[in-house]
């Protein structure tokens, strides 16, 4: 596994799917500032209205999924997945089948954010159960002062980059900042 962040307004991302998953992934990628666009034959009524707008009434079709950078797809019948999951791979978009890891291109991890900070805990699709242990230790190991500390430590940064500060001042900066705020 490769493990990256993709920056939501670099990529088109988008959503397939019916019901309580997709709704989850639905929220999963507006917190990481993504606002995909949901394709859905049969959307529940919860999943219609947090679509809104977005909402596209069918699923997509080879052409459509061309259009993307990387698509998830949740909660619907495991043929239809299939199907897309295959289409999508042919077109060369990244995909990510809900629990099915053989039609897999990339897999989603468990995140905990503080602010900018994202930590992010995988298991190439072995088993959720860890990666969301792992997440849920992830959250106790750093409370929620690390994204003030992180604000902080950003606009210091730019001011010392101004100036002409090099990688290494910067990195004590950061250090004595986080020791400041009792996280290190």
């Amino acid at each position: 596994m490769i493990p990256i962040y993709l920056d939501p307004n670099f990529v088109r991302v988008a959503l397939v799917g019916d019901g309580a998953l997709a709704l989850r992934r639905l929220t999963w990628l507006r917190e990481a500032g993504a606002e995909p666009d949901v394709w859905s034959n049969a959307p529940s009524r919860e999943l219609a209205l947090a679509a809104g707008k977005r909402l596209i009434a069918r699923l997509p079709a080879r052409a459509d999924l061309a259009c993307y950078h990387a698509v998830w797809i949740a909660d619907i019948a495991p043929a239809d997945a299939e199907a897309l999951a295959a289409a999508g791979q042919r077109s060369r978009v990244l995909i990510n089948v809900e629990d099915a890891p053989a039609h897999c291109a990339f897999h989603t991890p468990a995140v905990t954010r503080r602010g900018r900070l994202t930590l992010a805990a995988g298991t190439g699709g072995a088993s959720p159960a860890v990666a969301r242990a792992a997440r849920e230790r992830l959250e106790r190991a750093f409370p929620s002062g690390w994204e003030a500390a992180l604000e902080e430590i950003a606009q210091s940064r730019t001011e010392l980059r101004a100036r002409g500060v090099g990688a290494e001042a910067l990195a004590a900066d950061a250090r004595e900042r986080l020791a400041e705020h009792g996280l290190i």
